[in-house]
């Protein structure tokens, strides 16, 4: 049963290349959404569950729909609106139509075909929710120490220059005036 997996890797590959050759913001994220799931399912089919899961949830559901939200707030003008009413015709839906479809259909095949015969993944051994959660707090517990430092650090060097942002900067001939309102005084 490795069809699936290049069913999976095609649908990712393609979705990659169309986000980075996009010219639509909109429809970048669209299939930046289709690449996710794809790679979400993926990672089932590796034996990492929890991988996907957080995959799906993290990236497709929270991180896409800030992107997505931010995306609705640069209001892109009028213009932008006709030129999509303009290319709203069956060739631009072909494609994501397509890839979708085939990612449902395979995604179906996978959930109908585990529950009929077991668990089959390509990895040897799935890898538990439990078993991550061990492993980073035994085996890489130095490695998640300076990761959560890195964030910190990052985190106040955030707050610092949006804090300096905050302040007007002083104008050039602001600093002249006041050398020569120092030298007359």
């Amino acid at each position: 049963m490795v069809w699936p997996f290049y069913v999976l890797a095609l649908i990712a590959i393609v979705s990659s290349l169309k986000v980075v050759t996009g010219k639509q913001p909109v429809h970048a994220l669209l299939y930046m959404v289709l690449l996710l799931l794809a790679i979400a399912g993926l990672l089932f089919m590796a034996g990492a569950p929890f991988a996907g899961a957080l995959e799906v949830i993290v990236y497709a559901g929270a991180i896409l729909v800030l992107f997505v939200f931010v995306v609705m707030m640069l209001n892109l003008g009028q213009a932008t609106a006709d030129t999509e009413k303009r290319r709203l015709n069956s060739e631009t839906w072909a494609t994501p139509l397509a890839a979708s479809a085939a990612l449902f259909a395979t995604i179906a095949f996978l959930i109908q075909a585990n529950t009929k015969a077991g668990v089959e993944t390509l990895a040897v051994k799935i890898v538990t929710p439990k078993e991550v959660g061990t492993s980073l707090f035994t085996d890489y517990v130095l490695v998640v120490q300076i990761s959560a430092l890195l964030l910190l650090a990052a985190l106040i060097a955030a707050y610092h220059i949006a804090k300096k942002a905050d302040r007007p900067l002083p104008l050039i001939h602001d600093r002249k005036n006041s050398k020569t309102k120092e030298s007359d005084a």
